[in-house]
């Protein structure tokens, strides 16, 4: 394929133009002024004065769809995961292989710096149990050592680390969070459960070089895999996070739109400096107040009654809420906290909903959330499920019956949990299979175009952006991806065959095969 970048007029001809409009579903040629989608249409009814004006783009046949949007993921957190020592099941089948690769890495390390690993899995590890403290001791006991889960929801830190941030015995407990301890003496033994927020601000960030580089990196993995827009749905997010991904997008680090949501608790500070939800400029867009709904030990936090007093007050502020919710309590709870607290104007979204039972679904029946899920995690962890909820399975990731029900259903990739791959994720959604090829819950599956869908169209609604992308239409921005091969004229087994072969953010080719 020819490719020329800039801002200049782009006609992109000879093409199989998805659009996912109903007035125009197939075209052949898209014709892009000034970052914006002027054109879409037959080549034979564009004036040849018009292509001739522009940089001209011969698809060759290929299909060209919505560029994806990834409804949430974790920026910083998937640079930082790309800077880390790859601990990931493909990687390090055993606890003696995590300890070979962090110790390969605290070679080259001063002593007393931090080591960041991420990705494990305990249920892929040969020993089935999570890394102790003991165990990333001999690692290194010269270096603190953070080892992140692949789930993003549990770590493991040495004695070190321990010290470092202020764990000991008689450690008190963040709400919401726990400290794994030995059985017999009660010591810490390294493990912490639901603790990220509370560790960020006492381990040191990556410095700015190398944050940086992890960022550049990042965004080009996204827009390789034909992502133009993401969302960053971190629970903490300040306005100097909202400060430090902007900067990121001026200087030209990373590329896709980028949609940022607010922590809960750190509203006022936008509020203060007039930010409001919706606000928008060429760099980012503000977004849902962020909601953490947690169940350890059995119990909710925060508690039923609790969070449907946070979605009021979010709810005053003008702000919907993006509430996160894995298991099927937590759902129910805040499927009800919205249900009590339905606000003209305001479109509410559930997180994950992983767990969706019968009852869960009734209650998500009477608040009508867009539901943002993560196909791409019964790729990568569907085996776990199988082993470790047998039956009960059936209930989760629950695609077909929440469409069917009339959700808006957006998909995402929830990066860096699993890579940020929206062509992985629609395969998911369409076979339900696992690295193994097991199925998890059949009667779940989606066609190939509803799983487009939900990473594009769907998408652009659960960010509040479908007036501006989503769909091929005169006036959109000119998000677009090409891909080699249409996943809909394709038999499932042939999906993991469909690449990206470019990628268009606002009128711009910003990665090419």
């Amino acid at each position: 394929m020819a490719v020329s970048s800039g801002r200049q007029a782009l006609a992109l001809v000879n093409a199989n133009v998805l659009t996912l409009e109903s007035s125009t579903p197939r075209a052949d040629t898209v014709f892009v002024n000034d970052g914006r989608i002027a054109w879409v249409g037959d080549q034979a009814q564009l004036s040849p004065s018009t292509v001739a004006s522009a940089t001209v783009i011969d698809c060759g046949g290929r299909l060209v769809v919505p560029g994806f949007i990834d409804a949430h993921c974790h920026i910083l957190a998937y640079a930082a995961s790309l800077e880390a020592v790859d601990c990931s099941p493909s990687n390090v089948p055993s606890i003696g292989d995590i300890i070979r690769e962090i110790r390969h890495r605290a070679i080259v390390t001063p002593f007393g710096e931090w080591i960041r690993a991420a990705r494990y899995s305990e249920f892929d590890l040969r020993e089935k149990r999570h890394p102790t403290r003991q165990d990333l001791d001999i690692a290194s006991p010269h270096h603190p050592i953070r080892l992140n889960h692949r789930s993003g929801h549990a770590c493991a830190l040495n004695s070190l680390a321990l010290e470092r941030v202020g764990i000991a015995s008689d450690f008190e407990e963040p709400e919401g969070g726990t400290v794994g301890r030995d059985l017999i003496t009660g010591e810490p033994n390294g493990l912490l459960l639901e603790m990220d927020s509370w560790l960020e601000d006492r381990i040191p960030p990556l410095d700015e070089l190398r944050l940086r580089k992890a960022v550049g990196e990042a965004s080009r993995r996204f827009v390789s895999q034909g992502v133009t827009s993401v969302t960053d749905a971190t629970a903490s997010n300040s306005l100097e996070r909202w400060s430090i991904l902007r900067g990121f997008r001026t200087d030209g680090d990373f590329t896709p739109a980028l949609h940022i949501m607010p922590g809960y608790r750190r509203l006022a500070e936008f509020e203060e400096t007039g930010l409001t939800y919706g606000y928008s400029d060429d760099l980012s867009t503000l977004g849902h107040a962020k909601l953490m709904l947690t169940l350890t030990g059995g119990r909710l936090t925060p508690d039923p009654v609790t969070l449907r007093d946070m979605v009021a007050a979010v709810h005053s502020h003008g702000f919907p809420v993006a509430i996160h919710a894995v298991e099927a309590d937590a759902v129910t709870a805040a499927a009800e906290a919205l249900a009590a607290n339905r606000t003209r104007g305001l479109r509410d979204r559930i997180e994950h909903a992983s767990e969706c039972p019968p009852d869960a679904l009734e209650a998500m029946l009477k608040a009508q959330p867009v539901v943002v899920t993560q196909p791409g995690f019964l790729r990568e962890s569907g085996d776990r499920y199988l082993a470790e909820l047998s039956d009960y399975a059936r209930w989760l990731y629950r695609f077909k019956s929440l469409i069917d029900s009339g959700f808006v259903l957006a998909a995402s990739s929830d990066a860096p949990v699993i890579a940020p791959n929206p062509l992985l994720g629609i395969h998911a959604a369409v076979t339900r299979q696992s690295d193994s090829g097991a199925t998890v819950g059949p009667n779940e599956k989606l066609t190939t175009k509803q799983a487009l869908i939900m990473h594009t169209r769907n998408a652009a609604y659960a960010v509040g952006r479908e007036k501006e992308t989503g769909t091929i239409a005169v006036g959109k921005r000119a998000d677009l991806a090409v891909l080699s091969h249409d996943p809909t004229q394709l038999e499932p087994d042939a999906l993991l065959g469909v690449t990206v072969t470019a990628t268009i953010v606002n009128g711009e080719v910003v990665w090419s095969e």
